[in-house]
């Protein structure tokens, strides 16, 4: 006894009218992944900044180590904003950011700091370098956690290119013989420094993050005479100007902490409580 072969149905969809009248099933398109260049271009020069320095740092040349630290904080500000300007953020680029500022500003300052002076103070050395280290880690795990949920005028603790450039401006201005202080007292005024820029990058002091300052965005006029005395100041002698800019805004966090808590009003770094999906409506 014979069998007949059926042919084969071609797959589809049944047609609402007739039985038997298929329709042809969509094509599906695999959607091409990639990665937006211009941003991580910025952000990869960031990160090559950082490990020039860590190079720079071992081979015991502690100022362009400084220089370098700074350099990797102008490409980490623009980054995002070239990001924003020309509608390219993505979430890798957040993720390589991230990464980037954590060898930039988290493992470089502490290697520079403990290569300069911290090895002199043996365990407190590198207990104050590792301190630093960690602090900048969690920092920036908050930040990434802490998205779109604390106040955008403001960071939760010194944001990590803050300390770093505390810790880079000390490193130069001390090199450059511009402090009058002992050679026995300096190693424990870097030991207090880096633990300090350590704490305040894990504290909840609100310090302002400038990001509702866009470029693209019409300003006042004296905008720009400010703009310009700053590189005039910042030009005159850098290491005494970008030090004592880190070290203001360094202190501006728990300035403003105290006034806000003086007259009652709430921390606004704080992250906002989380609502419930069967909570009431006001």
């Amino acid at each position: 006894m014979r069998f007949r072969r059926r042919k084969p149905r071609p797959l589809g969809l049944i047609a609402p009218g007739k039985p038997g009248d298929e329709l042809p099933l969509p094509v599906l398109t695999r959607r091409r992944r990639g990665i937006y260049l211009l941003p991580n271009l910025f952000t990869l020069a960031a990160l090559f900044a950082g490990f020039f320095a860590i190079v720079q740092a071992m081979n015991q040349r502690f100022e362009l180590a400084a220089i370098a630290i700074f350099a990797a904080m102008v490409l980490d500000g623009m980054d995002g904003r070239v990001a924003r300007l020309t509608n390219t953020q993505s979430a890798f680029g957040e993720q390589f950011d991230s990464l980037s500022d954590m060898t930039s500003f988290g493992v470089a300052p502490a290697l520079i700091m403990y290569e300069w002076l911290l090895h002199e103070l043996g365990r407190w050395g590198w207990a104050a370098a590792f301190v630093y280290c960690a602090g900048a880690a969690l920092r920036l795990a908050r930040f990434n956690a802490n998205l779109g949920v604390i106040d955008k005028r403001f960071f939760q603790g010194l944001p990590s290119p803050a300390a770093a450039a505390l810790i880079a401006g000390f490193v130069w201005l001390a090199i450059d013989n511009k402090f009058h202080i002992q050679d026995a007292i300096m190693p424990w005024v870097a030991f207090a420094i880096t633990v300090y820029a350590g704490l305040s990058m894990v504290s909840s002091a609100p310090f302002y993050s400038g990001k509702k300052f866009q470029i693209g965005s019409s300003v006042p006029f004296w905008v720009l005479i400010v703009a310009v005395i700053a590189i005039f100041v910042v030009s005159s002698d850098p290491p005494i100007a970008l030090f004592t800019i880190g070290c203001c805004y360094a202190l501006s966090g728990y300035v403003y902490w105290i006034w806000r808590w003086f007259k009652g009003e709430p921390n606004p770094a704080k992250p906002l409580p989380a609502v419930k999906a069967d909570a009431p409506l006001p």
